[in-house]
């Protein structure tokens, strides 16, 4: 149950870094960011396999370079669901779920190496 709070937190975070480094990618505040964490995870779950999947032919023909348009769609589309977050432009639609991917991985390492100590510290020694 931490974990995934600590996911959450993590991504709503690394969305808020994309804000701050991709020009075109809005987000109005802290609990929009956190809207938009969940709906990007909901997106990611249930429409990108489904995307993956009909778009396998072109991601071959492409040696996997279209997997950014398929991710740039889901990032979109999560836009779209969430008031107070928005996604304009190419670059944005590109760089934005590539630098969101970069932001939450390392955020959510160091959540990991911070909670795997508080969880060392709190079971008792045999």
């Amino acid at each position: 149950m931490v974990g995934n709070l600590l996911t959450l937190l993590a991504t709503a975070l690394s969305l808020l870094i994309v804000d701050l480094a991709v020009p075109g990618v809005d987000i109005a505040t802290f609990p929009a960011a956190l809207i938009a964490a969940v709906s990007i995870g909901l997106v990611n779950a249930f429409v990108k396999p489904v995307l993956s999947i009909l778009s396998l032919p072109l991601t071959f023909l492409t040696l996997g370079l279209f997997t950014l348009v398929v991710n740039g769609l889901c990032f979109w589309l999560a836009s779209v669901l969430v008031p107070g977050f928005r996604v304009d432009g190419l670059l944005a639609f590109i760089l934005g779920p590539v630098v969101l991917s970069l932001a939450s991985t390392f955020l959510n390492k160091y959540f990991a190496e911070r909670n795997a100590g508080v969880v060392t510290q709190a079971t008792p020694e045999a």
